[in-house]
């Protein structure tokens, strides 16, 4: 059975708090995700003074400072608190993960041992960056919110050209409205990505539910990426769109049970909690009254009853003609040796 890896998306939900970052931790381990993952960025290196919050990013902080910058300068981990947390994720039996937003931060978590990279949508036309992950050759994991096919193929380029292979990268599709509207999903271009581009997929979701990411791991996504909160209500940019942690706990089952349940043969064959059932469910031909020895068997004389361990309705006919060799009970199931041709 493939396991699909859980990334649950902790990301600036902590609102610069970090007892509510490890409460995040806590929940996410809970859920029995695989990875928590946070957000490396210095607002001075990332956005200009000058950029404004995005629409949602407005209305779900709701305050008077509608640059960017003001809003993730709060939100900002230091490099102590990413030790605390790496600390504390180690402790608790999870793994740390973060998403990068620059070189410096590219090669911050790599000082961190980190084994593998997340590049967030926004990043995927940048150049350096992208040169710069290609050159720690370590797996990479790519979300592509915004992005065209050709696009999703320049980025993919660019990690190939220098040197980083094809079979240690993973295509995340990826709606980057929060929350996104159920028919702007699309989720299919998880299988057109494939096709085209030859890498494993996965899905990045935003939607509000768990519905679509399970069904992205019955399509066949391999990395599932959802963001969970402590609590909806909070303000911030992101709460709105994530996951409470029982709702985590409730994606992260149904996943684990989907993919029991896309692993099997593929063959239509009898299961092996299922043969128990076949006598008791199914039916066999059986006397519909009593009848004497001699007399030549009619269709009027048979019903087909459970259960079905005698003779198989598909062989009705066979049994019609025959003669009994014995007086037979109503009701009673019909046996071979009961029967001759003459």
């Amino acid at each position: 059975m493939k396991r699909t890896l859980i990334i649950a998306e902790a990301g600036v939900n902590h609102n610069g708090d970090m007892e509510i970052a490890k409460k995040l931790v806590d929940a996410a381990v809970e859920a029995k995700v695989d990875l928590v993952k946070f957000q490396t960025f210095k607002a001075d290196t990332i956005v200009s003074p000058a950029a404004k919050k995005a629409a949602y990013q407005s209305r779900n902080i709701q305050d008077k400072d509608e640059s960017q910058y003001g809003m993730l300068k709060k939100l900002e981990l230091s490099d102590e608190q990413h030790h605390t947390l790496v600390a504390y994720c180690k402790k608790k039996g999870v793994e740390f993960f973060s998403t990068a937003f620059d070189i410096e931060g590219l090669g911050y978590l790599n000082e961190l041992g980190f084994r593998r990279f997340k590049v967030p949508s926004g990043e995927i036309t940048n150049y350096p960056y992208l040169k710069k992950l290609a050159f720690l050759k370590k797996p990479v994991i790519l979300s592509t919110g915004m992005a065209t096919l050709e696009e999703v193929k320049a980025a993919l380029d660019v990690l190939s050209s220098e040197g980083l292979s094809r079979e240690s990268i993973t295509i995340l599709h990826c709606n980057t409205q929060y929350p996104t509207p159920m028919e702007d999903v699309n989720l299919l271009a998880m299988h057109h990505i494939a096709k085209e581009l030859k890498v494993a997929t996965g899905y990045s979701d935003h939607t509000l539910g768990i519905e679509v990411p399970i069904a992205a791991v019955a399509l066949g996504a391999e990395v599932i990426e959802k963001h969970f909160t402590l609590d909806r209500s909070m303000a911030g940019p992101d709460h709105k769109a994530s996951l409470e942690p029982e709702e985590l706990k409730s994606m992260v089952s149904a996943i684990r049970n989907v993919e029991q349940a896309i692993s099997g043969s593929g063959r239509k064959e009898v299961s092996r909690s299922e043969s128990e059932n076949k006598v008791i469910t199914r039916k066999s031909v059986h006397f519909s009254k009593a009848l004497k020895s001699g007399m030549v068997i009619t269709e009027s004389d048979l019903i087909v009853l459970r259960p079905g361990d005698g003779i198989s309705p598909f062989d009705w006919s066979k049994v019609i003609g025959k003669t009994l060799t014995q007086d037979v009970e109503g009701f009673s199931k019909v046996k071979w040796e009961m029967l001759s041709s003459s």
